[in-house]
């Protein structure tokens, strides 16, 4: 089988899980190639991401390695096969590929949670919000890079907008729903935008008041994404040097944390949906 120079995320995470079990189990990758019946070449490959790998072999490899949680077995059968990538293929070479790894993950996640605190969540952001990101950035995009990153991002937003949407969970500090970015023409709509999603069914919007005082973590955009299971969980990052993903577990479980630490300093639901009443109300 012929290597993929740019292997998709996805495909990237099932063979560094499988390479986790394997040296979990103490056995060389020369070893699992004899057990495999092919060389250590082909394992290496395969936990790079730039072999695939049937289901069958990888519930072979998991009996070799004695791994016996069958839902993880599975879930990482169900990774395999898929031989084309999505919409978000479109766009590579255009934007940077952790940008494309989090619309991959996104996409097969099975539920979402964000913490913003001086911007509104990608997810729930309109238009012409999502555009004025995009021109203030640093560093600086020229228009057509600009109105690119907004087609992706807004591409993005199909995730709440769909039939079977995900459920998603996000939390936002009160300090970006003052910021007025765009003036009263975009503050505005945006405003009633989230009140609008706060009634989604799939959609948990809360807000951390000025009143909660200080909050904990560094304050960068923070999305979660919660996999079949939880082995297979992710943290997207963004930060001033670039976008990070995390999968280790004790960073997982650290995340988990400051996520329900935020959740606990935020007003409830309808709490929420009332200060964003009042503010879409005063033009505050």
């Amino acid at each position: 089988m012929a290597t993929n120079s740019t292997p998709t995320a996805r495909r990237r995470r099932l063979g560094a899980e499988l390479r986790k079990l394997r040296e979990r189990a103490g056995i060389t990758a020369t070893e699992a190639a004899v057990l495999l019946g092919g060389n250590q070449a082909r394992i290496s490959n395969i936990e790079a991401g730039r072999y695939g790998v049937s289901a069958d072999r990888v519930r072979a490899l998991s009996r070799h390695y004695a791994c016996t949680d069958r839902g993880l077995v599975e879930a990482l059968a169900a990774m395999t096969g898929e031989r084309r990538g999505g919409w978000w293929e479109e766009y590579r070479g255009d934007l940077p590929g952790n940008l494309l790894d989090l619309a991959e993950l996104e996409h097969h996640g099975t539920a979402l949670r964000a913490a913003t605190i001086c911007t509104v969540p990608d997810l729930l952001q309109t238009v012409d919000h999502a555009r004025e990101v995009h021109t203030r950035g640093v560093p600086e995009l020229t228009p057509p890079e600009a109105e690119r990153r907004l087609s992706f991002r807004i591409r993005r937003q199909d995730l709440v907008f769909r039939a079977e949407a995900v459920p998603y969970r996000a939390i936002v500090h009160e300090a970006a729903l003052h910021m007025g970015l765009g003036g009263s023409r975009v503050a505005g709509p945006q405003l009633r935008h989230l009140l609008a999603m706060s009634e989604r069914e799939t959609v948990s919007l809360r807000v951390i008041p000025f009143a909660s005082g200080g909050h904990p973590g560094a304050g960068q955009p923070i999305t979660y994404v919660q996999g079949s299971v939880a082995q297979l969980d992710t943290v997207h990052l963004e930060q001033a040097h670039g976008l990070t993903q995390l999968d280790a577990e004790p960073l997982l479980r650290t995340y988990r944390q400051l996520l329900d630490r935020l959740e606990s300093l935020a007003l409830d639901v309808r709490a929420t949906r009332d200060l964003l009443h009042t503010l879409a109300k005063t033009g505050v």
